[in-house]
């Protein structure tokens, strides 16, 4: 199978399916992830045609089979997807086998959940996006992942710090042996905003405000939301070189991935998957 360069991340296709990687987390032997496109799905209009987001009228059964067809081409258990119900906090949950098919086989089971973690192979991470920012985890010492939504109300919350900290408690993590990465979100290129959300990037602690904002007049503001996570991602105490940002802008690539600000909202959605692998895998 031939990978394609994308911004840091690498292109893939099977089955008519396209999906995204990091290089640095394929060379981890113990996990395997990968962040959907727009391609290789059933839906149609609106959402076509890789829709991998349910309540946007989308037919959810329509929904769920693009969700077999991506797992059949990318290579995971279509009943070991548990998935996320992101409200854009800081909600942090630990995933374990009994939670396999919630939010996608069956209904999801609570309102707020930004955040998964696991070191359980029977469950395969999920959580959705579509300029907002993927934020993945991974811990090969002692084989743990996880997955998180951040998008602006997260990343000034300090969503990735969250994380980091809730893997230590969980599995012992500790911050200097996580590898991470910033996937494709909407970028500095695109990402315009007023005043309100400008203030909650200033004074923001471990990002000084000149690398994640900068005014552009009449009251608006560009934020990095890449840089932002990648700044607090070290100040929560993770090494530079384990940190990885994708450079993939949504609204930039949006014919090959969903952008909220790019369609209006008329739109369906992308996903982020993260599993552990079986030690016999």
């Amino acid at each position: 199978m031939q990978s394609v360069p994308v911004g840091s991340m690498e292109y893939h296709e099977a089955q008519s399916v396209g999906w995204l990687t990091f290089p640095s987390f394929d060379g981890l032997p113990f996990l395997r992830h990968a962040f959907s496109t727009r391609l290789g799905g059933v839906s149609t209009g609106e959402f076509a045609s890789m829709n991998l987001n349910f309540g946007r009228g989308d037919p959810r059964e329509t929904v769920q089979e693009n969700f077999r067809r991506f797992c059949a081409a990318a290579g995971f258990p279509y009943e070991s997807l548990a998935a996320s119900a992101q409200d854009h906090h800081t909600v942090i949950r630990r995933m374990r086998v009994e939670n396999r098919g919630v939010g996608i086989r069956f209904p999801r089971d609570r309102e707020s959940v930004d955040g998964l973690v696991t070191d359980d192979p029977a469950v395969t991470l999920v959580t959705y996006y579509a300029d907002c920012t993927p934020l993945f985890f991974a811990d090969p010492a002692h084989r743990a992942v996880g997955l998180a939504h951040a998008g602006w109300r997260g990343t000034a919350a300090g969503m990735a710090a969250r994380m980091a900290e809730r893997m230590a408690q969980e599995f012992g993590t500790r911050p200097q042996e996580l590898i991470a990465a910033v996937g494709p979100a909407i970028g500095p290129c695109c990402y315009e905003v007023d005043e309100p959300v400008a203030r909650q990037f200033r004074g923001l602690e471990g990002v000084p405000a000149q690398a994640a904002l900068r005014e552009i007049g009449g009251g608006k503001y560009i934020v990095d939301l890449w840089e932002a996570n990648r700044r607090l991602l070290l100040h929560a105490g993770l090494l530079p070189e384990n940190i990885t940002v994708a450079r993939v802008c949504t609204r930039c690539h949006s014919r090959l991935l969903w952008s909220h600000r790019a369609t209006g909202g008329r739109r369906g959605g992308l996903a982020a998957f993260l599993r552990v692998l079986p030690e016999e895998e």
